[in-house]
């Protein structure tokens, strides 16, 4: 399994979001970021392969969750195309889930388990 994983959980229809696009990226030093991995959250609003187990390194990463392109999917309009949620890892040892609470008109996001 990943080392960073992402669970999309849509509040207002209590449920998974599934298909939703995923971004992982990584800062370089020169402030800019690097593709780690990509996919899409499972039928379940998972996605467990972000990044090979074992590559993880220290520093700061962003997830950013296409919430446009799934909100799209089922005609609903809402007021943020995209959410990126930055984070810093230390602890190359933990295991680092991301999720993320979304509604057409808020979002919120904790240090999972």
């Amino acid at each position: 399994m990943s080392p960073i994983t992402t669970h999309v959980l849509d509040t207002a229809r209590g449920k998974p979001a599934a298909s939703v696009p995923v971004v992982l990226e990584k800062k370089q030093a020169d402030g800019s970021y690097a593709l780690v991995g990509k996919g899409f959250t499972d039928a379940d609003g998972r996605n467990k392969e972000l990044m090979k187990e074992g590559t993880l390194t220290p520093g700061v990463y962003r997830v950013t969750f296409d919430t446009g392109a799934y909100l799209s999917q089922s005609s609903t309009k809402g007021f943020f195309p995209e959410v990126s949620i930055v984070f810093s890892i230390e602890d190359t040892a933990a295991h680092y889930h991301v999720p993320l609470l979304l509604s057409p008109f808020g979002y919120s996001t904790y240090r999972g388990s």
